[in-house]
């Protein structure tokens, strides 16, 4: 009888840590979106597709608003073809394009899973002003704190370089507004444009599947810089 409760209380810690890791590493309790698609399904109104093809007030943008070319990227932070985008492609995207004027960009959130939820969570508890400067730190170091056994404290190490402290690391993680508001950008994504994978890109309002490499880029944005100066 001893050596039964010592098995099921085995059991039961296996599975609290099971749970545990399944609400840090699961994926949010969301419809999942159709496959993909370059127009817009059934159940959208080209309306309401054409708002979401707008920059809002609340998504963060670098680059002119009168650009000819307005690039909408969905990423999700532990999707390791983002962080690829971001280390390797983006920079030179800003310094050809979006300094120039030519390109808006536009990020915007897509998790993939719990994970890079609370991570998109963070970077937006850290204001619009250093948003972008942490979010290119959680994808310089995803290998870091995305596949380490303690995320949430890797994580803390992480955005700390860019100022977080405790206190704050664990009152974002618990604002249902901005866990809110990222979860329903998703959804609107996955309405509008079918978007189901990261990275996934809207060029002038119209999905566009790209390669991960500048050139592929510079084949869809030069077209249409030439097509606005017409």
């Amino acid at each position: 009888m001893r050596n039964m409760l010592v098995f099921l209380g085995g059991v039961a810690v296996i599975l609290v840590v099971a749970v545990g890791l399944y609400q840090w590493h699961g994926t949010p309790t969301l419809k999942l979106p159709q496959p993909q698609v370059t127009t817009a399904p059934a159940s959208m109104s080209s309306a309401s597709v054409g708002e979401e093809a707008r920059v809002k007030a609340n998504d963060f943008v670098i680059g002119s608003p009168n650009a000819p070319v307005t690039m909408i990227e969905y990423a999700s932070l532990t999707c390791s073809h983002c962080a690829n985008f971001h280390i390797n492609v983006r920079p030179k995207l800003k310094s050809t394009y979006v300094d120039s004027g030519k390109v808006r960009l536009v990020y915007r959130d897509f998790p993939l899973d719990g994970l890079a939820l609370r991570a998109s969570m963070l970077a937006r508890c850290s204001g619009h002003e250093r948003f972008f400067g942490i979010l290119n730190i959680l994808f310089k170091r995803q290998e870091q704190w995305a596949g380490n056994p303690d995320p949430l404290a890797a994580l803390a190490r992480v955005v700390a370089l860019g100022g977080m402290g405790t206190s704050d690391f664990q009152a974002c993680l618990k604002n249902k507004k901005v866990e809110d508001q990222i979860l329903a950008q998703r959804q609107m994504a996955s309405k509008a444009f079918a978007i189901d994978s990261t990275p996934s890109f809207i060029f002038n309002g119209q999905k566009i599947s790209v390669g991960g490499k500048v050139e592929n880029f510079k084949a869809i944005i030069d077209p249409l810089i030439a097509k606005a100066g017409k």
